[in-house]
């Protein structure tokens, strides 16, 4: 049977890498009909998952990511189309923004832009609309 082996490091910390294992896991039951199942450790936890033609693990700690898969027969002709969206998926979840990282990044644009927009005064301001009795 044909193997898929994807290993990447990370400088996440434990609780993130465990976060991120678990959004693959929901992205996998998802989009691939996977059914997976998630073991935490101490040091060390592993997403197992399955489906016909496929099995394997996600080995997650906090320096890496470990995924071993074996492809059935028919899974094993798109061996190399799969083994590279699986890591594609991998590098997107690690090299996500973090929310941190999004709110300053959303603050900063907002600075930036009411620098470049013009204020108001008073007298551009439009008047109320009448009310109808």
């Amino acid at each position: 049977m044909p193997d898929i082996h994807i290993h990447r490091e990370h400088d996440l910390g434990f609780a993130q890498a465990r976060k991120i294992a678990f959004s693959w896991a929901e992205k996998a039951e998802e989009k691939f009909d996977m059914e997976c199942t998630y073991e935490e450790g101490d040091t060390e936890d592993t997403l197992h998952f399955t489906r016909s033609g496929v099995k394997g693990t996600l080995l997650v700690d906090a320096r890496q990511f470990e995924m071993k898969a074996q492809l059935g027969f028919l899974f094993g002709a798109f061996k190399d189309r799969i083994e590279a969206e699986i890591g594609e998926q991998l590098d997107a979840l690690l090299n996500a923004p973090k929310p941190a990282a999004k709110k300053a990044a959303a603050t900063k644009a907002a600075a930036s832009a009411a620098e470049k927009k013009p204020a108001k005064s008073a007298a551009s301001k439009p008047a109320p609309k009448a009310k109808k009795a």
